[in-house]
């Protein structure tokens, strides 16, 4: 049996902000931005490529602005990433190289709420078995 990681929950103080953040600033896609009445919205991207989204919202969400820490994006040239990012007008590290072993590469940044990110450089991606 596969399982699979759908989404992640980002808690954010202002939603217009965090979707303009994740959606012009990082390129995610916006997938829907939905209200449910006054007080209720939900806004779920997808990271280019990904398998697994996150969801912003007003009313349903709960969680610290900032509180969400550690997730880490997988890209295969972290330079032309950082890149993209600096571009974009994302604050972002420098390459820190933790080892020179494929996968021992990071950049951190932060959104405008202080939820941290983290984006890996992995080239060549291992293949597994099933989960157990």
């Amino acid at each position: 049996m596969d399982w699979t990681l759908e989404v992640v929950v980002v808690p954010v103080s202002d939603l217009d902000r965090a979707k303009h953040f994740y959606s012009e600033q990082l390129g995610f896609v916006v997938d829907h931005d939905t209200r449910f009445g006054e007080d209720t919205r939900i806004v779920q991207l997808t990271p280019p490529g990904s398998g697994c989204s996150i969801v912003m919202g007003k009313g349903i969400v709960k969680g610290e602005p900032g509180s969400l820490k550690g997730v880490q994006l997988v890209v295969s040239d972290l330079e032309k990433a950082r890149a993209q990012l600096v571009e974009r007008g994302v604050e972002v590290g420098e390459i820190v190289r933790m080892n020179e072993q494929d996968g021992g590469s990071f950049v951190f940044f932060d959104d405008p709420d202080g939820n941290s990110w983290a984006v890996q450089e992995i080239k060549a991606r291992a293949t597994g078995g099933e989960w157990k």
